[in-house]
């Protein structure tokens, strides 16, 4: 059986310590013979005598009186680390690096801050906001938030909720152009303001289901790369869109946008947050985690 090196280093020096095999078991709280077996195989392992051992005494070697010096040392570094990262754990702190959707950061991560601030005052938050996808190990990000299917399998994914999608527009534009009652109104005399991938230049255009019933609109007179440049279109009066409803609450509740065809639904899109494998035992990122849940997590 291999040699616990650490195991022995540290009843060697208890053994230095009160002078006795027997003392050191009783204080390591193992047998007498398990210590001097420790001590015996640790100098097999340096390939010299640390201790003289006779049946009434016992003396430290030169060779042991230096090595007691670093394993002393070393031993006492090792239970400090032990300490700083219980304690830690217990009280995460340090930097956090976290990347964001621009619109999920502005409109429901940031207002809610506050609050993990308040429960997690040592923990502090490197927010970047924007809607490119990142490389979370190349780029040292701890954890992103990610709207959408997940694509990269190589990160650990933890759900938080599904994201709703509204169809609206200003009540300028419908005062001005009509309130459609069909999708099929949306064919004539109707702007759309929809979403396109700025790696692929692919457009995402307005989705209509009920029940078995399907439209597809891709004819979008404007479009935006990102979640805010849509809503500030529609805010602009520029046609009709789907945020993600969860975004324009405060619009719609004062009247800036008004909700149209609500019995057709588009399908939500799931949020996750995703972490590389390896950080699951970061102290701050796994309360950051908790949090997010927490706070985020609709009931099932």
């Amino acid at each position: 059986m291999k040699m616990n090196q650490l195991l022995a280093m540290r009843a060697f020096v208890r053994v230095v310590d009160t002078d006795s095999f027997s003392r050191a078991a009783d204080q390591l709280g193992m047998p007498r013979s398990t210590v001097s077996k420790l001590v015996t195989d640790l100098e097999r392992h340096l390939g010299t005598t640390l201790l003289h051992r006779t049946t009434r005494s016992l003396a430290v070697t030169p060779e042991g009186k230096e090595y007691y010096q670093y394993a002393v040392r070393l031993i006492a570094d090792l239970d400090l680390a032990d300490t700083i990262v219980r304690r830690n754990k217990a009280n995460p702190g340090g930097m956090l690096r976290i990347d964001v959707p621009a619109v999920f950061a502005e409109s429901l991560l940031i207002p809610a801050l506050p609050d993990f601030h308040r429960q997690f005052p040592d923990v502090a938050i490197s927010l970047g906001v924007n809607d490119r996808t990142i490389n979370l190990v190349s780029e040292a990000v701890d954890c992103v938030i990610r709207i959408g299917e997940l694509l990269d399998m190589s990160m650990v994914g933890r759900k938080l909720f599904d994201m709703e999608y509204v169809t609206c527009a200003t009540p300028a534009y419908l005062a001005a152009n009509g309130i459609p009652h069909t999708p099929q109104d949306l064919s004539v005399g109707h702007e759309l303001v929809g979403y396109f991938s700025a790696g692929s230049g692919r457009a995402e255009g307005l989705t209509f289901i009920k029940g078995e019933q399907r439209y597809f609109y891709d004819r979008c007179a404007f479009s935006a790369n990102g979640g805010s440049g849509i809503i500030a279109m529609m805010r602009a009066g520029l046609g009709i869109g789907q945020p993600l409803k969860c975004y324009v609450e405060d619009d719609l509740k004062d009247g800036r946008l008004v909700a149209i065809l609500p019995e057709w639904q588009r399908p939500a899109l799931p949020v996750h947050v995703l972490y590389p494998p390896n950080r699951h035992q970061n102290a701050r990122l796994q309360v950051f985690i908790d949090w997010l849940i927490a706070r985020f997590r609709k009931p099932a």
